[in-house]
C-alpha cells in the first residue's frame, strides 16, 4: 500500500506524540523515525488528530506538516539562535508573568499546547512535563497584576491558555476581571484551528467577562480554516467575543503572496481581523523556517494595493534580547530634500512628490495645452 493511500485511509483519533506514532499514522516514513527521536530528545511533539488528518489528505503537504513534524534539520544549530530568543526571562518580576511593556504583561499558566510548532519562540519551555503554574504561583502571579496600576491589558499565553480546564481557565478570566485597572483580557491561542473539539460550550462560557475579552487566532495557511475549526471560531463569536489572527512568516508554508492573499482573506471571511505577521524568530533549530526580511518587505508590498486594507497585517520583528516588537514592513515615505517636502512611492512602486510640485500653476508632470 502507498504512503498516500495510507494517508487517505480512516481518521486520526489521538495525538501524535513520538515517531512511532507517526509512522503508524502513515505520516512519516519508517526510515525518518531516528531522525524524529533525536529531535524529540531536545523539543516537544504533538501533532493533534485534526492536524494529522489534513496532512493525511494529502493535499497540504508542505503547508501543514511543515509546521508540525519534526525534521532533521531542527537539529543544526546556527551561531545567531538562543533558548530565549525575545527575551522574555530578562522580563519576569515572577513566575508566570512576563513584564516587557508597561500597560501590559503576558501571564503564563500553562505550558502545553495541542500542537508544538517546529518553529516556535518557546520551543525550549513548553511541551509535556513543564510545569504549569501551582495555585500559589498563580496567585502570586495574580497578586504581581494587582500591585501594579499601570498595567491596562493582561495576555494570557504559555503555552496555549484554551489547554486549561474551563473552571481553571474561567477562575483565571474572573480573578482578572475584578482588578480595576485591567480593561483587556487577551488570549493567544491555536486551539480553534488545531483542536477544535476544545471548544465546548463551557470553554467558551468561561471567557465571559463584563471587561473586553479578545481571541488571538495563531494560524499560518488558510487550509488550516477547515469547517471544524470555522465552526469553532463562530461559538466563540457568538459569545460576544471579537478575533484577531497572529501568523508567521514561514519558508515553504505561506512566502509567497497567492498563500498569504488566500490566508489573510480567508481569516477575515471568518470575521477575524488579522494582527500581526511575525519575521520568525532566532529560536533554536529553525534557520529552514527563516525568509530573509527583506523577502517580507516584498511580501507585504505585493499585498498592498492589491488585497483589501482589512486583510493587512503589520509585519513586526521581536528584537532578540527582550527590546521588544516593531514593525519592521516596507517604507513608502523619503524626504523630499526640502522642508515639509517627501517623496512618497504607491503600491506599484512610482515614486511621487508631497505635496505635488507645481510649475505656472499646474502639477509637475502634466502636460501644457
Amino acid at each position: 500500500m502507498s504512503s498516500r493511500s495510507i494517508r487517505r485511509s480512516g481518521a486520526c483519533r489521538t495525538t501524535a506524540r513520538s515517531a512511532a506514532d507517526l509512522v503508524a499514522a502513515g505520516i512519516v516514513a519508517p526510515d525518518q523515525a531516528a531522525a524524529i527521536d533525536a529531535v524529540a530528545e531536545s523539543f516537544a511533539v504533538a501533532v493533534s488528530p485534526a492536524m494529522l488528518d489534513l496532512i493525511r489528505s494529502g493535499d497540504f503537504d508542505e503547508g501543514i506538516a511543515r509546521q508540525f513534524v519534526p525534521s532533521a534539520a531542527e537539529l543544526e544549530a546556527q551561531p545567531e539562535e538562543l533558548a530565549d530568543p525575545i527575551g522574555d526571562e530578562a522580563h519576569a518580576p515572577v513566575k508566570g508573568i512576563v513584564h516587557r511593556y508597561r500597560d501590559r504583561v503576558l501571564l503564563k499558566p500553562i505550558h502545553v499546547c495541542p500542537v508544538y510548532c517546529r518553529f516556535c519562540f518557546r520551543r525550549e519551555m513548553v511541551g509535556p512535563g513543564s510545569e504549569a503554574l501551582t495555585p500559589a504561583e498563580l496567585e502570586a502571579a495574580l497578586a504581581y497584576i494587582r500591585s501594579q496600576p499601570g498595567i491596562w491589558e493582561v495576555i494570557l499565553s504559555g503555552g496555549d491558555p484554551l489547554m486549561l480546564s474551563p473552571r481553571r481557565l474561567g477562575h483565571i478570566v474572573r480573578a482578572l476581571d475584578a482588578i480595576a485597572h485591567v480593561g483587556v483580557i487577551r488570549l493567544h491561542s491555536r486551539v480553534p484551528v488545531a483542536d477544535p473539539a476544545r471548544v465546548t460550550p463551557a470553554l467558551v462560557a468561561a471567557l465571559e467577562a463584563a471587561k473586553a475579552v479578545f481571541v488571538v487566532l495563531h494560524c499560518n495557511h488558510p487550509a488550516e480554516l477547515t469547517e471544524a475549526a470555522r465552526a469553532a471560531i463562530r461559538a466563540i463569536q457568538r459569545a460576544g467575543i471579537p478575533m484577531l489572527s497572529q501568523s508567521v512568516l514561514l519558508k515553504g508554508v505561506n512566502d509567497d503572496a497567492a498563500t498569504l492573499t488566500a490566508l489573510l482573506r480567508a481569516l477575515v471571511a471568518a470575521r477575524i481581523k488579522p494582527y500581526y505577521l511575525h519575521h520568525a524568530d532566532l529560536a533554536r533549530g529553525t534557520a529552514h523556517f527563516r525568509t530573509t526580511i527583506a523577502e517580507g518587505q516584498a511580501l507585504m508590498r505585493a499585498l498592498r494595493g492589491d488585497v483589501s486594507g482589512l486583510c493587512q497585517p503589520t509585519y513586526v520583528l521581536d528584537i532578540p534580547g527582550g527590546h521588544g516588537k516593531v514593525p519592521i514592513g516596507p517604507a513608502y515615505l523619503a524626504e523630499g530634500g526640502a522642508p515639509g517636502r517627501y517623496r512618497v512611492a504607491d503600491p506599484g512602486g512610482r515614486v511621487h512628490d508631497y505635496p505635488p510640485r507645481c510649475e505656472f500653476g499646474r502639477e509637475s508632470g502634466q502636460e501644457s495645452d
